[in-house]
């Protein structure tokens, strides 16, 4: 099933390649910009991932070759941060091998040809599918005995500390575990998550992402400053993140937080109080089969998103809208059925929606006209998150 694969690894490491792995990219179904305050998020793994061909080396290095990439080799005896590696793959695997190795546990070194259908840009995650696919080859090889929750947490670690972008723990999360997830974040140590089983198909409706087409690039200050705008709020109260304010004293003392934090940081702060419970809502709509509540939370999380957290338009721009444009679009196309959001970080990248079934050849084609071919994938949730797929014993 995967000889093209094996093939390339092959013709790049001159042998056989005994393992393949795979990791999944994840779609946020609900609970945006709300992980990184210890909130409660929906999400699932979905029907593409990431790839690799790999074999156990005896040189102490881990080399990975990413299809279209050069080859990136790691030393395992150098787990020290490098501030020139900061913003690249190198600093993903070094972050992962470090924080493993920090662990009671020698690990081994491999070689990695990996191919992904988690296009960097797609909205899906490509980077913590790649996280979640390193940590979990380390794992199986080395037989480190970690679960998947660890595995994410060791992932976002290497994000943020190697990598340099503070992200929160949904995306590793969703693609660690697979399947639909509940995650609750509030013992940040030992986030409580539950599988939630929901074909949304069976519902009449088709999980859609679109791309529109506005690249990520440079955007790294949008996402730092949503959780650093959050942090003055905390620090009125004396708190690190949200979910420690009480929400009733946050309202009570409004004059004090605008003028200490800011008009903006306040209306994000009520975006995250509101789709924590959002979450819990699509929750219970889902597990009560009320799709058609689950879709009016789904657009109320998208409302919130656009008019107060304010991902959707970067700072200043005014003839490049993208990611507005693209959910006008979707808007327009729906007719007022189904729902559509912002997806994910914002600012760029893309959306995501819920169409009806007869509806979805139109939705789709009435998108990709504006914003290109292929811009609109039909996506269905995978069960497993990271995992060992083959394994050659002869």
């Amino acid at each position: 099933m995967y000889e093209e694969l094996k093939q390339k690894f092959a013709r790049t490491f001159s042998r056989p390649a005994r393992f393949i792995f795979s990791a999944p990219g994840r779609t946020e179904i609900g609970g945006n910009h709300t992980d990184h305050q210890l909130g409660c998020v929906l999400a699932g793994a979905v029907s593409v991932d990431t790839l690799a061909a790999v074999d156990l080396n005896s040189d102490g290095v881990i080399r990975v070759l990413s299809e279209g990439y050069p080859l990136c080799e790691i030393a395992l005896d150098e787990p020290e941060i490098r501030e020139d590696e900061k913003g690249t793959t190198a600093a993903l695997i070094r972050g992962v091998a470090a924080r493993i190795a920090s662990r009671p546990r020698a690990i081994q070194g491999f070689d990695a040809y990996v191919t992904s259908r988690v296009l960097p840009g797609s909205g899906l995650s490509s980077s913590a599918a790649f996280e979640v696919l390193i940590g979990t080859i380390i794992n199986e090889l080395s037989c480190c005995g970690l679960n998947a929750v660890e595995i994410a947490q060791i992932g976002q670690y290497a994000e943020n500390v190697y990598f340099g972008k503070p992200c929160g723990l949904m995306d590793q999360m969703a693609s660690s575990v697979g399947g639909i997830v509940t995650i609750d974040f509030a013992d940040r140590d030992k986030p409580v998550v539950e599988p939630l089983a929901f074909d949304f198909s069976s519902c009449g409706h088709a999980l859609c992402i679109v791309n529109s087409g506005a690249d990520h690039a440079d955007l790294t200050d949008e996402y730092a400053a949503i959780p650093r705008e959050l942090k003055k709020v905390c620090a009125v109260f004396g708190k690190d993140v949200l979910r420690e304010v009480d929400e009733a004293e946050f309202y009570s003392r409004l004059p004090e937080v605008r003028k200490l934090a800011g008009d903006r940081a306040v209306m994000r702060a009520m975006h995250v109080y509101d789709d924590n419970r959002r979450v819990q809502q699509e929750v219970e709509a889902l597990k009560a089969n009320d799709f058609a509540r689950f879709l009016e939370l789904v657009n109320e999380s998208g409302r919130s998103s656009w008019l107060y957290l304010q991902n959707v338009v970067p700072t200043g721009n005014t003839a490049h809208q993208e990611l507005a444009l693209t959910l006008a679009l979707a808007a327009k196309l729906l007719g007022g059925r189904g729902a559509c959001r912002v997806h994910g970080g914002g600012f760029a990248g893309t959306i995501q929606a819920f169409v009806p079934l007869d509806l979805l050849e139109s939705f789709r084609s009435g998108m990709d006209a504006v914003l290109g071919a292929g811009a609109c994938q039909v996506l269905s949730i995978r069960p497993e998150g990271g995992v060992l797929l083959e394994e050659d014993k002869t």
